[in-house]
């Protein structure tokens, strides 16, 4: 089984902290973003290898960074050739592109380089493998509505599957929200190319969820702990603050 950590984004809404240094090689609280989550992945035994895909920008940061850490897994960087926010393939895209160039055949873990989380994914990967092969996402309450109106919004039945999911809505049914987190079983891989070869959205990720729940078994973990999803110079500022606290250490 192979991990997938997406820093191909060019992190505009960041700029200028981001203009010469990718999102997820910020550090918060002395430590890069994308360190916290390597110790994440480490800890997972079926995982044999981690892949980060970034794009032709940042490569050369991301090897300097590969360089400076030691790892238990293999870990190799895959660049997908763009240079700009105008010719990026987005977060659906750069799957794509991972699984085409490594002719990936295995299950695979999805993580979104810019998230920080307290919680462990142990427990996620358990409960994927217990329902595939299918697709398993994470899934957080922001208890609030207001904040809900910014992500995908999803409800579970009694099993967990998905069965009602909406990118952005103005009125949320809930305030459960999917996170950058993916399972995809190995059966489920090739749907991602039929999905961008119908036209559809290549950059959020929601969209595809939306569009994968309705045609395959997709279930949700629900996470409890601390999550940051670091979209702007606000929110990376707030988790500095709180990670200088220890917020990472709470209780699960």
């Amino acid at each position: 089984m192979k991990a997938l950590i997406l820093v191909a984004g060019y992190a505009i809404r960041l700029y200028p902290l981001t203009k010469e240094r990718p999102k997820p090689l910020l550090p918060v609280c002395g430590k890069p973003i994308m360190e916290y989550i390597l110790e994440k992945l480490e800890k997972l035994d079926q995982i044999d290898e981690i892949l980060v895909v970034t794009n032709h920008k940042f490569v050369d940061k991301f090897n300097g960074w590969l360089d400076s850490i030691k790892s238990e897994k293999e870990i190799r960087v895959i660049d997908d050739g763009t240079t700009s926010n105008d010719d990026k393939l987005g977060s659906i895209g750069d799957i794509n592109f991972a699984i085409r160039a490594e002719n990936l055949n295995c299950d695979l873990l999805v993580v979104a380089g810019d998230n920080l989380f307290s919680f462990e994914l142990g427990s996620f990967l358990d409960f994927a493998r217990t329902v595939k092969p299918s697709a398993s996402i994470g899934v957080y309450d922001v208890g609030d509505t207001e904040a809900a109106k910014k992500y995908g919004i999803l409800e579970l039945d009694e099993a967990k599957r998905i069965v009602s999911f909406e990118e952005k809505p103005q009125s949320p049914a809930t305030t459960l929200i999917s996170i950058c987190l993916y399972y995809f079983s190995k059966e489920t891989l090739g749907l991602i190319s039929e999905y961008l070869e119908a036209g559809n959205n290549p950059d959020a990720p929601g969209y595809y969820i939306d569009w994968l729940y309705q045609r395959v078994p997709t279930y949700g973990f629900v996470f409890c702990g601390s999550w940051y999803d670091i979209g702007d110079i606000a929110s990376y500022h707030q988790a500095s603050i709180d990670y200088e606290k220890g917020v990472e250490f709470e209780e699960q």
